[in-house]
């Protein structure tokens, strides 16, 4: 049982499978996909480039449908009641197309209209999505000449312009500034919270899912291969206990050789050297042998030898380690 398996789901795919031609040509782009999200949850999906995460997220959305199996959205199935589910689900497309010559104000009644909210039902449901993703500065400049930041917001809030309970991105921050992440990254934090909304984050960006998610499903090849919290895939990083610490480099023996002859550590990175303002620090991460306290173990070394460490960490494990591992990337 995957640990988004015990409370009510507002998403949830089951056994969802898409393939593209027929015979020798056969193409196998999602195979047997499945794994639920209920209230509050912040799902990242996660997998290399063309894994198959825009088509799970384009046969959840009603974009496309299944070869076999099915997509629910609040208990029913998107292909049978696809009207249903589309009023109670958001989607913010990779690339957040909208109308370049209008404004977002222009768009976002357009997009009220389209949505059957008119009136004060309508202005009222603008003002929100408005308020909710900071538009009020820009409402009647063309969209065309807004930044990337402000274009993204545009998006998410036609997505959430009828209060969706569930709400699916594909790649909401790709190509943004790191200011530009930070808002809309506390933008989809803030809407799971406050509306107890399902959110999906479809991503290839591994600090996304530290910085967003609740929970991640990794994705390769078009099947599922990992469903669980960040921090337990982490977990299997085999830097998960490892210690990163610089040192002032000394005349004595040296702490790369000290580091290496420890009985706790499997293996010593040579990070390399850097010039400081203070002189010149190497930079060493040392990973532990399984049941071994290797920061005891070096705090110990680092007395002995008189060293001057400039910093030291605890690693919690990284998930590029553990994604490479699952998808089959190149390993170090």
């Amino acid at each position: 049982m995957s640990d988004g398996e015990s409370i009510e789901s507002l998403i949830r795919l089951e056994s969802l499978s898409k393939h593209f031609g027929s015979g020798s040509t056969r193409i196998a782009a999602v195979e047997n996909v499945t794994f639920s999200v209920g209230p509050g949850e912040v799902l990242g999906f996660l997998g290399p480039n063309g894994a198959g995460k825009s088509t799970t997220m384009k046969m959840l959305t009603g974009y496309l449908p299944p070869t076999s199996g099915r997509a629910l959205v609040c208990g029913r199935d998107v292909q049978e009641d696809p009207l249903w589910a589309k009023e109670r689900l958001g989607y913010l497309p990779e690339g957040a197309p909208a109308y370049p010559d209008m404004t977002p104000e222009s768009f976002l009644k357009f997009c009220a209209r389209v949505r059957g909210l008119t009136g004060k039902v309508g202005a009222d449901a603008v003002g929100r999505a408005v308020a909710l993703t900071h538009l009020e500065g820009v409402l009647r400049q063309p969209i065309e000449t807004l930044s990337k930041g402000f274009k993204r917001r545009v998006g998410l809030a036609q997505a959430v312009l009828h209060q969706p309970p569930v709400l699916v991105m594909d790649e909401p921050t790709d190509g943004l500034d790191p200011n530009q992440k930070h808002e809309v990254r506390r933008l989809i934090r803030d809407m799971a919270r406050a509306g107890g909304r399902a959110i999906v984050l479809s991503t290839h960006i591994l600090e996304e899912v530290e910085a967003v998610c609740t929970r991640v499903v990794v994705i390769a090849r078009g099947r599922v291969v990992a469903d669980c919290t960040p921090a337990s895939l982490a977990a299997r990083s085999r830097y998960r206990g490892a210690v990163t610490l610089s040192v002032a480099t000394q005349a004595g023996p040296s702490p790369l050789e000290v580091l290496a002859g420890l009985v706790e550590a499997a293996q010593v990175e040579d990070l390399g050297t850097s010039r400081t303002p203070s002189g010149e620090l190497a930079t060493y991460t040392v990973l532990p042998r399984a049941g071994k306290d290797l920061l005891g173990a070096v705090e110990r070394a680092a007395r002995a030898g008189g060293w001057k460490v400039d910093q030291m960490r605890l690693e919690p494990g990284r998930l590029d380690d553990v994604f490479r591992d699952l998808t089959g990337g190149p390993s170090r």
